[in-house]
């Protein structure tokens, strides 16, 4: 199974990883989907309003509420997630095949079922290699669904850039 990670370490670094990765490969010609997510700063604001961007160009999609600079809870807008499922699954309708599926991260929404988890395993059955970030609240609902077939990849461009470019459809 082409199936890889990076653990989430510190706030948006996995985000600006992958979005790296992902304008590397498409300039490359590489044909990917998914979603990579960019985090804008407010000023004025604690919290950063989160994006996710439909590759590879794609509508983005606010998924953050705004929910106030002394907020502690999930500041998720699952609606607006939704959405962004929706926008990938129809970008995929003319496209036989993809090269790599990039998804931002294997969150809480899809440790309890939803999200991109559907779509996740659907690209697994069909043998198109996935690459996502998990952070640690969510590692061990991530290890259930991967069966522990997922790889561990640093946290470092080229490494990751290297797995991709050896796991996918384009150079298999």
């Amino acid at each position: 199974m082409k199936f890889a990670f990076i653990p989430v370490q510190e706030r948006g670094q996995v985000d600006r990883l992958l979005e790296q990765v992902a304008r590397r490969l498409i300039t490359e010609g590489a044909s990917l989907a998914g979603v990579v997510q960019i985090n804008a700063e407010r000023e004025g604001a604690r919290h950063c309003d989160m994006f996710v961007q439909v590759l590879p160009d794609g509508a983005q999609f606010d998924i953050s509420q705004k929910l106030g600079n002394e907020s502690r809870g999930c500041r998720l807008d699952v609606g607006a997630l939704e959405d962004a499922v929706a926008a990938v699954k129809a970008s995929l309708e003319n496209r036989p095949e993809i090269d790599l599926l990039v998804i931002n991260k294997f969150g809480k929404h899809e440790s309890q079922g939803r999200g991109f988890r559907d779509l996740i395993g659907q690209m697994l059955m069909n043998d198109v290699p996935v690459l996502l970030g998990v952070n640690p609240m969510n590692r061990e609902a991530f290890d259930a669904f991967s069966g522990g077939d997922a790889t561990e990849l640093p946290v470092d461009e080229d490494a990751v850039y290297r797995w991709c470019r050896e796991n996918s459809l384009q150079t298999a």
